[in-house]
């Protein structure tokens, strides 16, 4: 399962990637949330579901977030270019993309994750759909569902064959997702504009139409102006079960959570990033919310008055979080100054 989830998260950063450093005029803030929700509605019934803005991550985002780090941009950026050559989608030409992740028991302790994207722009998607079918070299075969033709390609074997060694720690987690991904990956133009990606039985759901993601995970997905990201989630057997937790009270606490929503915006000043929580009762919440107090009171007096640079970084982000509660919600907020960011990321080799 966890090779799986992660699998999904390293697909999600390289095909559906985020970031935003401006703010665009009014019109075009509304026809990014209006597209964005439009997709959203498309989406068959998932647990989860994460919106991005794409296009603006490999040209502005990525290299502002690893400027301290040449050596780790130089090899993700050539991951995404690999990605590129294996598939033949240009990454960039997507502007919003919205996935469903369906969380599914497949043992007692195990879950797996399914996901869908859909995702559109400045694209044609037949003609994007063609270059993958010739970079795949007859690798792929075809379904039909209903009037449209679906296409499915042996992602795995096409990317051990252009796979190319990594030396940073970040550029090899990125090979062990890509290659930890299913086997068949599917693909299929929804309008002209629009595609789906996702595997087999993810996007005959999407086609068919027959489900749509509940109001209880909707609900709680803020699509703002600035945001590189959106996510809302439920957890349908609670955090336990998608997470390794202890048996003590902040595993109590943190497995109490019913539901997960949040976003993340990039500025050339730093990172914001802002999560709910809600709980099922007004008590866990609150349990929640004083476990989370202690850390930052405990956190602080660890780091507060370290020496090192880096433990000095983990004390300004304790010192910078903000907790708050509303009822069943309890909200961490916490924005990350770029000098901060360039201090985690240069360290990390």
């Amino acid at each position: 399962m966890r090779i799986k989830l992660f699998s999904t998260a390293t697909l999600a950063v390289l095909l559906f990637n985020v970031a935003a450093f401006s703010v665009g005029d009014a019109r075009s803030a509304r026809i990014k949330k209006a597209e964005v929700s439009r997709l959203v509605a498309m989406l068959p019934a998932s647990d989860g579901v994460v919106v991005f803005d794409s296009k603006r991550f490999v040209n502005d985002a990525l290299p502002k977030i690893l400027s301290s780090n040449q050596t780790m941009l130089t090899e993700v950026m050539a991951k995404i270019t690999e990605m590129e050559t294996t598939t033949g989608i240009d990454l960039k030409k997507f502007d919003q993309l919205a996935v469903g992740v369906a969380i599914k028991k497949i043992s007692a302790k195990e879950y797996d994750f399914e996901p869908v994207a859909l995702a559109n722009g400045d694209i044609n998607s037949g003609a994007l759909i063609s270059v993958a079918k010739l970079a795949s070299k007859g690798t792929y075969r075809e379904e039909k569902i209903g009037e449209k033709t679906v296409y499915i390609f042996a992602a795995k074997d096409l990317i051990e064959k252009n796979a190319k060694p990594a030396n940073s720690a970040v550029a090899g987690m990125l090979d062990k997702g890509l290659k930890g991904m299913a086997k068949d990956v599917a693909v299929a133009a929804i309008d002209k504009n629009t595609i789906a990606i996702g595997s087999v039985p993810r996007i005959r759901q999407t086609i068919a139409g027959g489900t749509r993601i509940g109001a209880d995970v909707t609900s709680l997905l803020s699509v703002k102006e600035t945001s590189v990201m959106s996510f809302a989630m439920k957890s349908p057997g609670g955090m336990a079960s998608l997470l390794p937790l202890d048996n003590d009270e902040l595993g109590a606490n943190i497995d109490a959570i019913d539901y997960l929503a949040g976003s993340m915006d990039v500025a050339a000043t730093g990172t914001t990033l802002g999560v709910i929580a809600r709980t099922k009762k007004t008590e866990q919440a609150q349990g929640l919310k004083d476990t989370l107090d202690g850390l930052k009171m405990v956190g602080g007096a660890i780091f507060g008055g370290s020496k090192r640079a880096d433990q000095q970084i983990y004390g300004r982000l304790i010192k910078n979080a903000k907790v708050d509660l509303r009822g069943n919600d309890v909200s961490l907020d916490l924005t990350i100054a770029q000098t901060d960011i360039d201090g985690l990321i240069g360290g990390i080799k």
